[in-house]
């Protein structure tokens, strides 16, 4: 009450008489600017009420997303926006499925061992499924930490680790425009490919699309926004009897499963099944290890036309690989033929990649199936890849590789092969030494492209063979829910 009554007096031009002003103007002057203080907050109160119910009305809860450049979870208040939403069309969500559909196939890693493996499945596991480091290499430091002993099998552990990082994970399955469903499908069958009985290599793709249909992801679209990852050819997962003398599993056959979109390292030629690259060797864990290597490929002298890594498949039926290693060894040292029928002699990433790098050309025929591994390998050395069946390469991988396929590899007929109307020497002295150049430069720009980061890292600028990956199933199912 006292300091009203001051105010009141002090405004109207009366002072206590405790208070002697001897300026009135600048009495008036700082009356004005009192009261302009006490207003001030009254009026920024009231903007702040109206805001608050302007902005928070209807609020249901907080939305979420993880930063790409930490990965740790930002919060915000209220509905975002597609300005601040980076992650708006491009959240995913993981189901969380029983240990016995992941977890639990690679806990025994030993029944995932067959007595061909060159080591123990054990070790393709170290290093988050990359496997064991190659230390004893003699190719300076562009070889350390980033180069493993990688199974070609382990793209399912691998890309569950990778999934585990991406940006835009979701634990709210309303906000995700795919759903990863973290089966190692390939893994689990491997256990039960030789010696078991039809129901035995079954019983888990059953159990896993039995758990999928009673979750309200699957039922809001029947699966057709889920996807997952396969380390083994699509075929290995088509059998159509239960003979038990025939291959695979009958998986993507289960009228669920086919709602589901599966990425393998060879499709089947399905509606629902896309062709990513095989895992190579090198995984980098920064840009800068892959600028480096591109760099150091751009120098590398090659001594010989082309190469071939392989055996013969004298009981393949159509296979043209006798053929080829008789003109490879009949070329006039031209060409440089690595034997793998010999032990461990493929099996050694030192050497395959040494033969590579020291090669215009590197010759991809089909081998147990129509593509290869070494496709990739090649790709990675900078070696100029020659193909003999479309199906190894140009129908397969369309979100890696240019649908020119012209600008970065050479096809030869294998039907004109084998009844001699081509050469494979003939056909490549034909490719002047400018056409190889270019090809050779179009070839090491896709490496980023064919290669699988470390996921315990993270590449700043380039998007490598999972992030196309990812990128092409989020146009997928883009379009199949929209129909």
């Amino acid at each position: 009450m006292k300091l009203r009554v001051l105010i009141s007096e002090f405004c109207a031009g009366n002072p206590t008489k405790n208070i002697k002003w001897k300026n009135q103007s600048k009495r008036k002057y700082c009356c004005n600017h009192f009261c302009f203080v006490l207003f001030f907050p009254v009026v920024l109160f009231f903007m702040l009420l109206c805001f608050n119910h302007l902005f928070f009305e209807n609020i249901k809860g907080f939305v979420y997303f993880h930063g790409k450049s930490t990965g740790s979870v930002t919060y915000f208040p209220g509905k975002l926006n597609e300005i601040e939403d980076s992650c708006l069309g491009r959240y995913i969500y993981i189901h969380d499925l029983p240990k016995r559909f992941n977890e639990d196939v690679i806990k025994d890693c030993q029944l995932i061992t067959r007595s061909t493996d060159k080591y123990s499945m054990c070790k393709s596991l170290e290093n988050s499924g990359l496997g064991p480091g190659i230390e004893a290499l003699n190719a300076s430091d562009l070889w350390k930490n980033s180069w493993f002993s990688t199974n070609q099998f382990m793209l399912e552990v691998i890309f569950h680790n990778r999934m585990k990082k991406y940006d835009c994970l979701t634990d709210d399955s309303t906000l995700a425009s795919a759903v990863f469903v973290p089966y190692y499908a390939g893994l689990d069958l491997r256990r039960y490919l030789w010696g078991f009985n039809t129901s035995m290599r079954d019983l888990s793709g059953i159990d896993l699309v039995a758990w999928l249909a009673r979750k309200p992801e699957w039922k809001r679209n029947s699966g057709t926004d889920h996807f997952l990852i396969s380390g083994r050819i699509a075929r290995d997962f088509r059998r159509k009897s239960n003979r038990k003398s025939d291959w695979g599993s009958n998986f993507r056959l289960l009228p669920e499963s086919e709602n589901i979109t599966m990425l393998s390292i060879e499709t089947g030629y399905t509606k629902n099944d896309v062709a990513v690259p095989y895992p190579t060797y090198f995984h980098p864990a920064n840009d800068f290890q892959v600028h480096q290597w591109q760099e150091f490929l751009g120098k590398q002298n090659r001594p010989y036309l082309f190469s071939f890594a392989g055996a013969r498949r004298s009981k393949q039926k159509g296979s043209i690989r006798a053929e080829i290693i008789d003109q490879c060894q009949a070329s006039n040292k031209l060409c440089n033929f690595m034997d793998c029928s010999l032990f461990n002699q493929c099996d050694d990433p030192v050497n395959l990649m040494s033969l590579f790098r020291s090669s215009v050309f590197c010759l991809q025929p089909p081998g147990d199936s129509l593509t290869r591994r070494s496709t990739f390998d090649s790709i990675l050395s900078g070696c100029i890849p020659v193909f003999f069946h479309p199906g190894s390469a140009y129908t397969q991988y369309v979100w890696h590789l240019p649908k020119d396929h012209n600008r970065y590899s050479v096809f030869i007929s294998s039907k004109d092969l084998r009844v001699g109307k081509v050469t494979i020497n003939q056909t490549l002295l034909q490719v002047s030494k400018d056409e190889q150049l270019a090809m050779r430069e179009e070839v090491i720009k896709l490496i980023p492209r064919i290669v699988y980061g470390d996921p315990r890292s993270k590449l700043e600028t380039i998007d490598d063979a999972f992030d196309l990956a990812i990128n092409g199933i989020l146009r997928r199912i883009k379009v199949l829910t929209k129909n």
